[in-house]
């Protein structure tokens, strides 16, 4: 699942894109056709690509889809009794695209024909009334698949709450998806996609900071175990600088024992390793969590393997900064060795071919100014069995 960039980045300015956690002001119809060359090199190899908000306004052709969508997003108590009557009718009358549309881009104080009272006069007329959802670009934050369950996660921003619940309509009402087990969900403790890796089959190691929480971990650790998803649960705390804000920014598998790493701080991570160990009086999983230990040791142990070997961003400690922050780490790997990446990391490409891995190189000039990489943009489904 991809969301190819539309007018909902158009809506960033220097004056709201830090609310919006969005770092730059790209260029839109450059970032659309990097973004579309990228689908396209997924689709060249063999990958089906579905859409964001095609699936959404697929959902929203269905009256009770229409209906829970309407409603989160008319219960902002910023919006007032006065604009929220007014939005309940002109959102229900909208086409279920032009719905995705407003749900997506949102809907500034100047763009309404009705609904005129206190909120409207004292907001600037270039408010929104209705937020864009800029990071909607970023797939892999909302949702992340656990074998062949759909983790909705929650987002811990304010300003991405509603993507987590857009989302959720999706996998629930859209008749692709129906049916389709789940676990987690946008009403649980934090837990955001981009810091859930799938080391190895029933191995799942989950970052821990500021946008997941401890809390969030342990619930869906919780969740993993109980339906039988995975073995092994290794929480690992990042630092929470806003270069290194998931731990998927940090590292991403390109092979089975194979990821590629930010060397300059690969050496302080550590894990705890989380298992379940029978249950308590109450009936409830007991979590036995192990001591901390260095992370890539944890991970080897938990997955079976002698080793995880590494790839260091960059050549060097200060191109590893510069290519890390550009996301040179951030790989999408297509299959063991075939990795999708930024074709401007020169030097965490070369390290990554002379490893023996096919990068399949993409432009990220203007994708890139979100601070996410290829894995940042894409929600695997289901992939086929190694």
């Amino acid at each position: 699942m991809l969301h190819r960039p539309g007018p909902e980045l158009s809506r960033l300015t220097p004056r709201n894109n830090d609310r919006l956690l969005f770092d730059g002001i790209p260029w839109v119809a450059r970032a659309q056709e990097e973004h579309d060359a990228f689908a396209q090199a997924l689709r060249d190899r063999d990958v089906e690509v579905l859409y964001l908000t095609e699936l959404l306004t697929e959902t929203l052709a269905h009256d009770d889809a229409r209906q829970a969508a309407i409603d989160t997003v008319l219960g902002d108590l910023d919006l007032g009794d006065t604009m929220r009557h007014y939005l309940r009718g002109f959102l229900g009358d909208a086409t279920p695209a032009d719905l995705t549309t407003y749900l997506t881009a949102g809907i500034r104080n100047d763009e309404v024909r009705g609904g005129f009272g206190l909120v409207t006069s004292l907001l600037a007329s270039d408010a929104f009334l209705v937020d864009p959802l800029p990071n909607l670009l970023f797939t892999r934050d909302s949702s992340v698949w656990v074998r062949d369950r759909v983790a909705i996660t929650s987002l811990a921003m304010p300003a991405r709450k509603r993507e987590t619940q857009l989302t959720e309509l999706i996998y629930t009402l859209h008749p692709r998806f129906v049916g389709s087990p789940r676990i987690h969900g946008s009403h649980y403790e934090h837990v955001e996609g981009g810091d859930v890796l799938l080391l190895s089959p029933g191995v799942v190691a989950v970052g821990v900071g500021e946008r997941t929480t401890p809390a969030g971990v342990e619930r869906l650790a919780r969740q993993v175990f109980d339906q039988d998803l995975a073995h092994t649960v290794l929480a690992v705390p990042i630092a929470q600088e806003r270069a290194t804000m998931h731990l998927d920014t940090i590292c991403t598998m390109v092979d089975v024992d194979l990821m590629v790493v930010y060397e300059n701080v690969a050496d302080s991570l550590v894990a705890y390793a989380v298992t379940a160990q029978g249950q308590d009086d109450d009936g409830a999983l007991h979590l036995d969590v192990a001591p901390a230990r260095p992370f890539l040791e944890a991970a080897a142990d938990a997955m079976g393997v002698a080793k995880v070997h590494r790839i260091a961003t960059g050549l060097d400690p200060v191109e590893a900064e510069r290519e890390q922050w550009d996301d040179g780490n951030n790989t999408l790997a297509l299959a063991p060795r075939v990795a999708v990446a930024y074709e401007r990391n020169h030097g965490t490409n070369a390290r990554l071919e002379d490893a023996g891995i096919e990068v399949v190189r993409i432009a990220g000039s203007e994708l890139g100014s979100g601070r996410g990489g290829p894995r940042c943009m894409s929600c695997p489904i289901e992939r086929d069995p190694l």
